[in-house]
């Protein structure tokens, strides 16, 4: 169970750091939104990231309400977020082979019943 939720984290914090990278300027509220998890687990990933150095705040400059803040990828962060991206992608393509094997296994049954 650890496994999976690790690796259901490890997935918050790619498409955290993907929309940071294209959208520094998004507030917590929407970033929580865009992944589907609570604001305050967006928090607490964002800190996360923060701390580990992987993102770092900014004022954003355009905002009307100068205590917005825009979350910037470090290098270090645009590294990280490379190496998750592969990882993710690895996990996503296993599932693919998997569901395309499922779905044979099924046309088959459905073949052999017919």
């Amino acid at each position: 169970m650890a496994g999976q939720r690790s690796k259901v984290q490890e997935d918050i914090r790619f498409r955290i750091l993907r929309l940071l990278e294209e959208n520094p300027e998004m507030s917590q509220r929407e970033l929580a939104d865009a992944v589907g998890v609570s604001t305050g687990s967006a928090n607490y990933v964002l800190k996360a990231l923060i701390e580990k150095g992987f993102v770092k705040l900014g004022n954003f400059k355009a905002a009307e309400d100068k205590r917005r803040y825009a979350y910037l990828l470090t290098p270090k962060g645009v590294a990280e977020k490379a190496a998750i991206t592969q990882r993710f992608l690895a996990r996503k393509m296993a599932e693919f082979e998997a569901l395309k094997a499922e779905i044979s296994a099924l046309k088959s049954d459905l073949n052999q019943n017919e």
